[in-house]
């Protein structure tokens, strides 16, 4: 039977209409499945490993799964904060800034803080799904090395008492000069004196090394002979800060200086705050050690399983 002009069109229009329809389906399909896969690889972290581990294995990657992708989201919240404020102070914009400040930076401590848990997060989160070995050994060997240095610091910082005192000493002064260098830093001297009530680092004739707070008759600041208003007494009464109750305090006798200012400087207001405390601060890196070491051995674990299982 012979099918007319009008027949073929048809028929070679439904075939073209049928692999159109053919190639959309196969598109979605593709598209399903890197989307099941995504989901799997963010939801249930047993799913995404080989189907021979055991499920003891399963439950240490469960244990461990949520702990190291807070770690990770932990790590990109803090690099976004320091990030941030670099950008608010225009330090993105002029890199070479960074090394301007006299003082510490605040920030520093966000993104080093931040870079740190994102990448033992990272390591650790893709080398136990992926059972990777080589990104587990990474993430245990980079975690002993942080613990071994915590481990050296605290019994050099028990050992050496006399010399960290210094060094604080050293390090307040040296931030005291930079005080209006740096918003994040003036502002973690404020909060640092108000907190510990104190200032300077022993007292605040400290105050002298910072341009326009020293007595001398060649600064012509207003702020002259004073200190930061973060060193004045608080009045439960008042409502509003007084940003000036510093204005020439040091010019007054040490007893009137009393009735307006704290006198105690920062360091021994923090050996004093640290004896106090010294149980809640122990507990803490203790514990920090313990999930330090927990993480660790479980790293260590779950190589020599996955090792196991491939030469089986």
């Amino acid at each position: 039977m012979q099918m007319g002009p009008c027949s073929v069109i048809m028929h070679s229009g439904c075939l073209k209409m049928l692999l159109l329809i053919l190639q959309t389906e196969r598109r979605n399909i593709k598209q399903w499945t890197t989307a099941r896969k995504i989901s799997l690889w963010f939801l249930s972290p047993c799913c995404c490993v080989k189907t021979t581990c055991c499920s003891h294995r399963k439950i240490m990657l469960l244990s461990c799964f949520f702990l190291l992708r807070l770690c990770q989201f932990l790590g990109v919240a803090f690099l976004g904060i320091g990030l941030w404020a670099w950008s608010e102070k225009g330090v993105l914009s002029n890199i070479s800034s960074i090394t301007d400040l006299g003082g510490f930076d605040p920030v520093w401590l966000f993104l080093v803080v931040g870079g740190v848990m994102f990448v033992l997060g990272f390591a650790g989160c893709i080398g136990a799904l992926r059972e990777n070995s080589f990104l587990l050994k990474f993430f245990s060997v980079f975690l002993g090395i942080i613990f071994f240095l915590e481990l050296t610091a605290g019994v050099l910082a028990f050992v050496f008492k006399d010399w960290i005192k210094d060094q604080l000493n050293f390090f307040i002064n040296n931030n005291i000069r930079a005080y209006r260098d740096d918003i994040d830093l003036q502002n973690l001297i404020d909060f640092t004196q108000e907190y510990w009530e104190c200032c300077g680092a022993f007292g605040a004739d400290d105050w002298n090394l910072n341009i326009y707070f020293n007595c001398t008759d060649s600064n012509p600041s207003r702020e002259k002979c004073g200190v930061p208003f973060s060193c004045c007494t608080k009045d439960p009464a008042e409502d509003v800060i007084n940003t000036q109750c510093g204005y020439d305090i040091r010019a007054k006798t040490d007893s009137e200086q009393r009735t307006f200012i704290y006198i105690k400087g920062c360091v021994p207001q923090f050996e004093k705050w640290l004896q106090d405390n010294l149980t809640v601060v122990a507990g803490i890196f203790i514990g920090i050690a313990l999930l330090q070491i927990f993480g660790i051995c479980l790293a260590q674990n779950l190589v020599s399983d996955i090792e196991a299982v491939r030469e089986s």
